[in-house]
């Protein structure tokens, strides 16, 4: 007995060390952390980046982002407002329950609620219907010629599990609601929560039950575990890379890129982000909450807003403050997103002493004061570029007091209108300017989507009629045609002070090997560690 038992546990040895050569962790970092592990509740990059590799939708994204299958095998518009989609058999999510066509209608309904900010992708969505239990139809109120594109940011969740942990509806984070689905997950994808320590470190495991592993071509990782950790601190996320400490940086700062691509075992990916960099301002309220001017609102006068725009030297914040690394723009989204029209793309000249005239021409001539928002962990040097913008507007006369915060901070504040102006960051996941229009320029009326970012609450009535012709209408030609019109619009009226379009710069060991994506949103099923 005792022979067998040195024998047995001998094996058991042999093959915990087997487990432990296979096993490939990657350690993860950037700057902020997710506010929620709600799939619909927070539409913003760093909830995604970590709840994609969790949850998925009808419709993925490959590599390249091009639309491809998902927990759909096939979909096709089978009415003008009827799209059909066949779901994937066998799939299951981390609990173990099936996945079907009772999930796929949970799901969208559950999208649609007034406390879900992914509104935006089910804007037109009337309602879904089981068709049987592989089988669903979204219908919807118009015709709508990018649904899959929009589907494809819409995650699916287990309707059973939400209703046993009383989650039937997305976590309301305005009123800062604790629910259940703020740290913890179940989805049926390639990885499954295992740790979720807010601002501390999120741990996923694989999933070996995943459906896509099956495809060894496409869906090419060894990883077993992704331990991600929010170090807010440059030069301690840098530290930890260097020393080994973590794998990979999503957000390295520019000024150390040159001394990392020095560095040895160290890989710097680099290429354009689908994310414009802009202010907003409040251009509604009669008088504005942060500002030495009572009893108007100075940012109603296009000419103060064009100050603005003048008094920015946009080759100073690309060479100095981002170091090369941006796009300088005049608009609000970049060349890969459908409907860009170069022609547009045209800024207002740098001109202080311009700047200064039309402040005077408005009635402002020895300016005023007025707060800036800017998030100081979410974007490339978001901090630097306000402090830098900052001093520039106060050379002109306007005062900018810089309340600079974390993210997490930051994004409540505006959800609540609590700002006068304030820094965003823009992406496009659906790669079409609908969306872009829709969430940040169309007026706040209470239907789905419109204005959904609006914080600055800008209306203009043919901006609207413009936005709707965008949603429903399904000639290629005259679709393109409204959206240069808005995008005409846009240059005119000042809605927003646009700066550029962000280069993001990975920062990866050498023995990772992973595909750089324009969203900046690291696919871990395309992962390898060698």
């Amino acid at each position: 007995m005792r022979a067998a038992l040195l024998a047995a546990t001998a094996v058991v040895g042999v093959l915990a060390a087997a487990g432990a050569a296979d096993a490939r962790t990657v350690r993860w970092s950037a700057s902020g952390d997710p506010n929620t592990m709600d799939p619909h509740s927070q539409n913003l990059g760093t909830v995604t980046m970590v709840l994609q590799q969790i949850y998925e939708p009808l419709i993925k994204r490959d590599k390249d982002l091009a639309l491809e299958p998902g927990l759909a095998t096939a979909w096709r518009q089978v009415e003008p407002n009827r799209w059909r989609f066949e779901l994937r058999r066998g799939v299951k999510f981390h609990d173990g329950a099936d996945f079907n066509a009772d999930d796929v209608v949970f799901s969208i309904t559950r999208a649609l609620a007034p406390t879900s900010n992914y509104g935006i992708f089910v804007d037109t969505v009337e309602k879904a219907e089981k068709v049987d239990d592989n089988t669903v139809d979204i219908v919807t109120k118009i015709p709508d010629p990018i649904l899959p594109n929009k589907i494809a940011s819409v995650y699916m969740m287990d309707k059973e599990w939400s209703e046993k942990n009383n989650v039937t509806a997305p976590q309301n984070t305005r009123a800062r609601e604790e629910t259940h689905t703020v740290r913890n997950t179940n989805g049926t994808g390639p990885f499954r929560l295992s740790v979720r320590e807010p601002d501390v470190r999120t741990v996923m495991l694989r999933n070996d039950a995943w459906w896509g592993w099956a495809d060894t071509a496409k869906n090419t990782s060894n990883v077993t575990e992704i331990v991600y950790r929010p170090i807010s601190s440059d030069a301690t996320r840098i530290a930890a890379l260097l020393s080994g400490e973590v794998d990979f940086v999503l957000d390295p700062p520019l000024q150390d890129l040159e001394r990392l691509k020095r560095a040895p075992n160290i890989s710097v990916l680099e290429g354009p982000e689908i994310r414009t960099i802009f202010f907003a301002m409040d251009v509604a309220r009669d008088e504005l909450l942060y500002s030495s001017v009572k009893g108007k609102n100075p940012f109603k006068e296009l000419r103060v807003r064009q100050a603005l725009y003048h008094a920015i030297d946009i080759e100073a914040i690309r060479t100095r403050v981002m170091r090369g690394q941006a796009i300088v723009t005049g608009t609000f989204f970049p060349e890969q997103v459908n409907g860009y029209v170069k022609e547009e793309d045209v800024r207002l000249p740098f001109n202080a002493e311009r700047a200064r005239q039309l402040l005077a021409e408005a009635g402002y001539p020895q300016g005023f004061e007025v707060t800036l928002d800017c998030p100081n962990n979410r974007y490339i040097n978001d901090e630097a570029i306000c402090q830098a913008v900052a001093a520039m507007w106060t050379r002109i006369g306007v005062k900018t007091n810089l309340n600079a915060m974390p993210l997490a901070n930051f994004f409540p504040k505006i959800q609540r209108d609590d700002t006068s102006i304030y820094l965003l960051g823009w992406g496009v996941p659906t790669q079409d300017a609908l969306y872009s229009f829709q969430s940040l320029l169309a007026t706040r009326d209470g239907a789905q989507g419109n204005g959904i970012w609006n914080y600055g609450r800008y209306s203009n009535p043919r901006m609207d009629q413009l936005v709707t012709a965008m949603k429903n209408e399904l000639d290629p030609e005259k679709r393109n045609a409204a959206i240069r019109e808005a995008l005409k619009i846009y240059r005119e009226d000042v809605p927003h002070i646009p700066l550029h379009h962000q280069m993001v710069p990975w920062a990866v060991r050498s023995n990772i090997a992973m595909p750089h994506q324009a969203n900046n949103q690291p696919q871990f099923r395309f992962v390898r560690v060698n």
